[in-house]
């Protein structure tokens, strides 16, 4: 799910924008409009396999390729269109007419008004986002007035890659970047894994001074973190300069790897913890020890931050999960996966099941959702889920978990997730785990989660009670989907900097 910062961007664009309705414009009798998209021959040389979109906008103020891909998309979706291939010829035009995917509207169903319009073609193999990520194609935005089409192919040229950003300026940030030899040898080309890390006030490449490490998972579609975002969670805490803040890339083509090694995904929390770990804490005077080693996240960065305390109880000192993603899959934002008959789309009323709401006030129909989802393509937050959860199925594709027309839940593949529930995997491996995690879980969800999510902590924590654990699960009231502000981030920047300063005492001031 969302970063915090993103949650709150998308929450205040819900309290001043209506959320959508099922009800659609009237159709319109229009020449049935489609679109040519041609491929600059400099920039794609090669047969092209991959995704094709034509991404249209109401407003000229951003790039559809950019609006497509904010969260304002969740709640206020504009049109995409889509289509796959594979070995296609770039000197061929690539047609994207009435039978390409689309969402929310079909092109014959298009309202009658002045749209951006833009195409693109996805390139990158490691970033979720279609026309954003390096390498990506896109062509120039052009204006399309419908109300005065006169009908005929629309062409779009692909004639810009997206390029690399540079790296940013800032004497307090440094990235730490390698090739993974396990993840480059699982796909079979060169991959690189890389960590953004706040250097505390002082910090220099000659010093002696070791620091205790905190790894901060970012929710779904993190990337770089900001100081001044870090300085606001942390209410400025003069603590965060005693410690190494760090913020692995928790992205993958698929969506967020959430640091669990997987069939399609690859051995991502090996990788991080045999691999990047190491040299982030050789590079930057890191403690290289688990007894000083910490990780914490929000949303999917939560059920990440568990899962790596869980799976790799020896490798980490404690785990600080907030609002994390389903960590029962008895409650999958509501759903039961493992219940004959379930699905994701209707209760057993037969009612439409939500995914997204601000206190009682629906915003997001999960069937929406996952229709939307669905016309991007691969890196979407469901899809993401299969990717990490599910095995990999025919033609080297993740199992899907339920049918996208009706919502259908498939039992062979919700049994099969059993493997990632945290729940039971804690409740069946506790006799090993149990001493362990002693004193190192801490969870906290809030009780009108936006997404749904604090069911599952709920049964977390009953789970883990009855297994004498003593984990500090809590429901925070009236709290949503971001509530490690404050007050709870600097209590957990005391217990890490205690801990190191008793073994490792402050230096006296002069």
């Amino acid at each position: 799910m969302p970063s915090i910062m993103q949650l709150g961007c998308l929450l205040t664009l819900c309290w001043l924008q209506p959320p959508p309705t099922a009800q659609q414009p009237e159709p319109v009798v229009q020449p049935a409009v489609s679109f040519l998209v041609t491929f600059d021959a400099a920039l794609q040389q090669e047969a092209y396999t991959g995704r094709v979109y034509v991404m249209l906008a109401r407003e000229a103020r951003r790039e559809p390729r950019i609006r497509a891909n904010s969260f304002e998309q969740w709640t206020q979706p504009t049109p995409v269109f889509s289509k796959a291939c594979a070995q296609w010829d770039p000197a061929t035009p690539f047609v994207i007419d009435a039978s390409a995917e689309h969402y929310p509207y079909a092109l014959s169903d298009l309202p009658q008004q002045k749209w951006s319009v833009q195409a693109v073609a996805r390139r990158n193999a490691d970033l979720p986002k279609p026309g954003v990520g390096p390498g990506d194609l896109y062509s120039e935005t052009i204006e399309l007035d419908l109300a005065t089409y006169a009908g005929g192919p629309v062409t779009l040229h692909l004639s810009k890659v997206v390029e690399e950003k540079a790296p940013r300026s800032d004497p307090r940030m440094k990235t730490v970047e390698m090739v993974s030899p396990l993840l480059s040898k699982f796909f079979g080309r060169e991959v690189k894994t890389r960590a953004w890390v706040r250097l505390p006030e002082g910090w220099t490449e000659e010093s002696s001074r070791k620091y205790p490490v905190l790894y901060s998972i970012s929710g779904f579609g993190g990337a770089e973190p900001h100081v001044e975002a870090l300085s606001f969670m942390f209410q400025q805490s003069p603590l965060l300069d005693k410690v190494l803040y760090v913020v692995p890339d928790s992205r993958c083509y698929r969506g967020h790897h959430v640091f669990a090694d997987s069939d399609n995904n690859g051995p991502r929390g090996k990788a991080f913890v045999e691999e990047l770990v190491p040299l982030v804490e050789k590079t930057c005077h890191g403690a290289e020890s688990p007894k000083h080693r910490y990780v914490t996240g929000a949303s999917s960065g939560g059920w990440s931050s568990l899962w790596l305390q869980i799976t790799y109880p020896d490798a980490f000192n404690g785990c600080w999960s907030d609002v994390p993603d389903p960590v029962d899959f008895r409650d999958f934002q509501r759903i039961n996966l493992y219940e004959s008959g379930a699905n994701m789309y209707r209760d057993a009323k037969g009612d439409r099941r939500p995914l997204m709401r601000m206190q009682e006030q629906v915003l997001i129909w999960y069937e929406d959702f996952a229709k939307a989802e669905a016309v991007l393509g691969p890196g979407g937050q469901l899809h993401s889920f299969e990717a990490v959860f599910s095995r990999k199925g025919k033609g080297g594709e993740p199992e899907l978990l339920f049918d996208r027309t009706t919502g259908a839940v498939s039992a062979e593949v919700a049994k099969s997730w059993e493997r990632y529930d945290i729940r039971l995997i804690l409740e069946r491996h506790w006799p090993a785990l149990g001493p362990k995690l002693s004193g190192k879980l801490h969870i906290r969800a809030g009780e009108f989660d936006n997404f749904y999510l604090e069911g599952a902590a709920r049964l977390l924590k009953e789970s883990l009670a009855k297994l004498g654990s003593d984990a500090d699960v809590e429901i925070v009231t009236g709290a949503g989907h971001g509530t490690l502000y404050g007050p709870a981030a600097v209590k957990m920047l005391e217990t890490i900097v205690g801990k190191f300063e008793q073994e490792f005492p402050a230096p006296a001031a002069p």
